[in-house]
């Protein structure tokens, strides 16, 4: 008989599992979490009346400020690249959901510049009242390690320049 033979089988199964939480701890803490963002803006005019500004899915172009460019690829479900007015950034979108009777369409990166990775968002317009409709942007992606910060102001301020455009456009 072995000196092994009488030895509890426990202590080998409670270290592996161990080993393994912290594996798995390690790998829960260096990953970086999603982040989402939401922002809203009242507008002039109804809810169809928006959308045939902004719904196109090139009309962004319009009232993007730092877009220069919008070039659609013409196919089924369109995919748009997105150049910035200086020509030193471009950003490859697709939608992936549309519904024009609800005045929404939703889209993804393919690639862009910004430091996130699993970005997805949907502009949508609703009615308020008295002539009055709701832009709501949302999105959700996932911040490159280290760069959170660049990524949640980068956003932010996309949406907010996006949406101060299309107010001061619908107001005239």
């Amino acid at each position: 008989m072995s000196k092994y033979m009488n030895k509890p089988i426990m202590p080998i199964t409670m270290r592996f599992a161990a080993h393994c939480t912290v594996v798995f701890l390690t790998f829960s803490v260096s990953a970086a979490s999603a982040a989402t963002l939401s922002r809203s803006m009242d507008v002039k005019g109804s809810p169809s009346a928006v959308w045939s500004a902004i719904g196109p899915f090139c009309a962004i172009k319009e009232w993007l400020p730092p877009v220069g460019a919008c070039i659609e690829d013409g196919k089924s479900p369109p995919t748009r690249t997105l150049v910035t007015k200086d020509g030193k950034a471009a950003f490859v979108e697709t939608q992936t959901a549309r519904n024009d009777a609800e005045f929404s369409y939703s889209y993804a990166f393919i690639s862009s510049p910004l430091p996130v990775t699993n970005y997805t968002s949907t502009i949508r317009v609703t009615a308020k009242g008295d002539g009055i409709s709701t832009i709501t942007w949302t999105g959700s992606y996932t911040p490159d390690q280290g760069k959170e910060k660049a990524a949640s102001e980068a956003l932010n301020g996309v949406y907010e320049a996006g949406l101060a455009e299309i107010k001061a456009r619908l107001a005239k």
